[in-house]
């Protein structure tokens, strides 16, 4: 008899185990189904697009899950389109601001994605077919990716910026301060020649793609000084500062945010900055989700026997009960 039970209870916890395992595949390719991304989830690792200290729903911070949806350079909306009144994207915003936030990878490597908000796209004006870029003039940048006529790789000359009046420019000189384009608020003191909004001066595109920034990082776009005084930039393994995002780089959009959740997965991870850029209320709200989670049946349960035992259908199965015992049968029978 207990070799019996022991089996059924071995059963049992098979079932349920298939049974969990089975709903997470299912969640997982539901995910996969609404995003086109596999994976469909990334977690937040940085604080580079916190909007405030002690972190909020609906902007971006360490230890959030963020939906990555599947998509091309071309339909990103940037801060400088939804930013220009005369754009048809004018007041699109996403986690907390105007424009897009992409997911890319740094110069194409196969490192950890950049999660960073989508500033201007430059696109070739003036360009002709090159191979390669002992080809272009000198003062020409080559853009091995772009396509004229079906042949791949372009010397360009001039660029156009979308959501601007910059058109046919050899280098791109654009203030973000509401009156030429769109404000973006640096979020820091006007100093030594830097001003309190974002401004890309003389910058000469090295090719086509985006210009990004982190809304926590003060204006210092990932493409460097060369695009906006004061950037630091950001750095491939080999040291090369980034360019402007390309096609290929592109993991995602960032869609919906699942928040907190994430820092389980920074938790337990033996590699990256672990848990020191999540907000504490993150951390807090992360325990006080597990803690409802694991009273939820507690609760939940004497409330459900509560509004069984009140159902028309219980009374009447007391009374059959009743009537079964007062006739002497039992319900084997």
């Amino acid at each position: 008899m207990e070799l019996l039970e022991e089996t059924s209870s071995v059963q049992l916890l098979i079932r349920e185990v298939l049974l969990a395992g089975g709903m997470i595949v299912i969640l997982i390719f539901a995910l996969y189904a609404h995003t086109g991304s596999m994976p469909p989830l990334v977690v937040v690792e940085s604080s580079s697009m916190i909007h405030v200290k002690e972190g909020e729903v609906g902007s971006i911070d360490a230890g959030d899950l963020v939906l990555v949806h599947d998509t091309s350079i071309d339909t990103l909306v940037t801060f400088a389109e939804a930013s220009d009144k005369s754009n048809r994207n004018y007041g699109y915003e996403s986690h907390g601001m105007e424009g897009d936030v992409v997911i890319y990878k740094k110069n194409g490597e196969e490192t950890t994605p950049i999660i960073h908000r989508a500033i201007l796209r430059v696109i070739p004006n003036e360009a002709i077919h090159a191979s390669n870029k002992s080809e272009c003039s000198n003062d020409a940048s080559y853009d091995s990716e772009w396509i004229i006529d079906g042949k791949t790789g372009a010397c360009v000359s001039t660029w156009d910026v979308p959501g601007t009046n910059v058109t046919n420019a050899t280098s791109i000189n654009l203030a973000f301060d509401g009156v030429q384009s769109g404000y973006y608020d640096c979020d820091r003191m006007a100093h030594a020649g830097l001003e309190e909004y974002l401004v890309i001066h003389k910058w000469v595109p090295p090719h086509s793609g985006l210009l990004t920034l982190g809304d926590a990082n003060r204006c210092s776009v990932d493409q460097g000084a060369a695009a906006a005084k004061g950037s630091s930039g950001l750095q491939t393994s080999d040291g090369s500062t980034l360019g402007p995002v390309r096609d290929s780089w592109v993991v995602g959009r960032a869609g919906g945010e699942i928040p907190w959740l994430g820092a389980v997965k920074l938790m337990v991870s033996g590699t990256g900055p672990g848990l020191e850029h999540v907000p504490s209320s993150s951390l807090f709200n992360l325990f006080l989700c597990i803690g409802a989670i694991l009273l939820m049946p507690v609760i939940a349960e004497p409330v459900v026997r509560k509004l069984f035992e009140s159902s028309p259908e219980y009374a009447q199965a007391k009374q059959e009960e009743a009537l079964l015992i007062a006739l002497g049968i039992s319900e084997e029978e």
